[in-house]
């Protein structure tokens, strides 16, 4: 039997599948499916190949008075690779193998192997689902992941929120909300909630469109004194 991973894991590693989904959508939805500035968005995702980008974290949680940030970058490369580093130098980084994804803590000399195949079930796999398939690539695929729960715009920035279909993945986050700009339609924030009231949000900051990455940014190499452990091994 496979162990399912802690929430808390589960929370650090939602923010990456969702974001990574954010602009990996090849096809405009039709105007009469969606509003006229989504649909515009949707279909300006054609031409990207690559893409890197500042953020500032914000998660805000209950039991706190204020919320916490952090600051880090992001690179995306098609079909399906990313990297994300959270902090300054960065505590925490995550990496999008070919067929796992890496969760490295340089300061603990520690690394998270999460296969992306293999037979998990419930909530976690829901997860990977969202992982390995991306954005939803036409207006079918959307409806079929996605309940919209709202659209605006308002000035240069519009706004869709959304909700998982699928009951488990609901649990754990009921509401998505994605930003974008209506100028360029360029993707400027996304925000999650989840189901205990926390809220995780990044804001991209500075950029870059179908900048040249190296490939080893993908495949980092695993120094030998790296505690390496797998959250969903069998047990």
């Amino acid at each position: 039997m496979r162990a399912l991973p802690p929430k808390s894991f589960m929370k650090r590693l939602l923010p990456v599948i969702l974001v990574w989904g954010m602009w990996v959508v090849p096809q405009a939805a039709p105007a009469a499916e969606l509003d006229p500035k989504v649909a515009q968005w949707l279909g300006a995702q054609t031409n990207i190949q690559s893409w890197s980008a500042d953020f500032i974290q914000t998660r805000s949680l209950k039991s706190l008075a204020e919320p916490l940030t952090a600051t880090g970058h992001v690179w995306f490369a098609a079909p399906n690779r990313f990297r994300w580093e959270l902090g300054r130098p960065a505590q925490t980084i995550a990496v999008r193998a070919k067929d796992e994804l890496l969760i490295i803590y340089p300061r603990l000399k520690r690394v998270e192997k999460i296969p992306l195949t293999g037979d998990q079930t419930g909530p976690w796999r829901d997860a990977l689902a969202l992982l390995e398939a991306g954005f939803p690539r036409s207006a079918a695929e959307l409806e079929a992941q996605y309940n919209i729960l709202s659209q605006q715009t308002k000035d240069d920035t519009g706004q869709v929120a959304m909700q998982p279909k699928s009951a488990a993945a609901r649990r754990m986050m009921p509401r998505i909300l994605i930003e974008f700009s209506t100028r360029d339609f360029s993707l400027q924030a996304t925000e999650l909630h989840f189901a205990d009231g926390s809220v995780l949000r990044n804001d991209f900051r500075r950029p870059a469109l179908n900048p040249s990455i190296d490939p080893a940014m993908f495949s980092p190499s695993i120094p030998a004194d790296y505690k390496v452990v797998e959250p969903l091994q069998k047990r």
